[in-house]
């Protein structure tokens, strides 16, 4: 498995990765925004290598889901920031024709990491009020909306593993250590439904991208999100990987807590 894009970033030329695209080029990035021409996909790939030379960055693959029409890539990128090395996860979600050309990349990940804060990522793609979760994973969107910690624990393998989309301190193993980070996420007077989008699920891994418009008592400037869901061997949840960057109300701040 390897971290396709941005190894391509620093391997290739631009011109090389555009010869990847069935047409004009579109992605859109938490850092430098969207881009859909040539020209613009151009400058992002050198502005992404520089960025990536300067902080001295390491990557480490961490998942891919794929299928026939979309591939859903999680790398961890190592940074030098402020003279401190950081992790930012990052959710590559890659539309693909039938003869393998992008249509479409969607980056997600957090600013935290970066600069310390949240930034509002607008929605990418619309919400369908038809599109529910499979199995387990219908299960726990179920019990995240409600707000419900039992139904949320139940979800989970025994030694299952969540990590919040800051990564590196923001993550979670064991049944108290989930009591707690989910009692924390809830403290907010209810439950957190997602509007849920698209669905990239190969039978071991499910990905959903969503928009997040709600937090318990509070509604949120609707912004995009992707979730990856891992089972495990009794169908429960094994993993779940978060990648957004919707700042949570006070008495949900598990950066406050930490």
């Amino acid at each position: 498995m390897s971290s396709a894009l941005y190894e391509g970033v620093l391997g290739a030329s631009p011109g090389e990765l555009l010869r990847s695209w069935a047409g004009e080029p579109w992605l859109d990035d938490p850092r430098l925004g969207r881009v859909t021409d040539r020209g613009g996909f151009e400058a992002w790939v050198t502005s992404t290598k520089e960025w990536l030379l300067d902080h001295d960055a390491e990557l480490r693959p961490v998942d891919a889901i794929r299928t026939a029409e979309r591939t859903v890539e999680e790398v961890a990128i190592d940074l030098t920031i402020d003279g401190e090395r950081r992790e930012l996860p990052v959710a590559i979600a890659a539309d693909r024709t039938a003869d393998g050309h992008l249509t479409a990349i969607r980056l997600y990940h957090s600013m935290w990491p970066l600069i310390r804060d949240h930034e509002i990522r607008v929605p990418m793609l619309e919400g369908d009020r038809d599109l529910a979760g499979p199995d387990i994973v219908g299960e726990y969107q179920r019990a995240l909306a409600a707000g419900d910690l039992e139904a949320v624990l139940a979800t989970y393998e025994e030694d299952a593993v969540v990590r919040e989309p800051a990564g590196g301190p923001y993550v979670y193993s064991g049944r108290e250590s989930f009591r707690r980070i989910y009692t924390l996420q809830f403290a907010n007077g209810g439950g957190i439904p997602l509007q849920r989008c698209q669905i990239t699920d190969d039978g071991r891994a499910c990905a959903l991208e969503y928009n997040v418009v709600r937090w318990g008592a509070s509604e949120m400037p609707p912004q995009a999100g992707l979730a990856v869901y891992v089972r495990g061997a009794t169908g429960k949840l094994a993993y779940g990987r978060i990648y957004d960057d919707a700042a949570p109300p006070a008495v949900s701040d598990s950066s406050a807590a930490s």
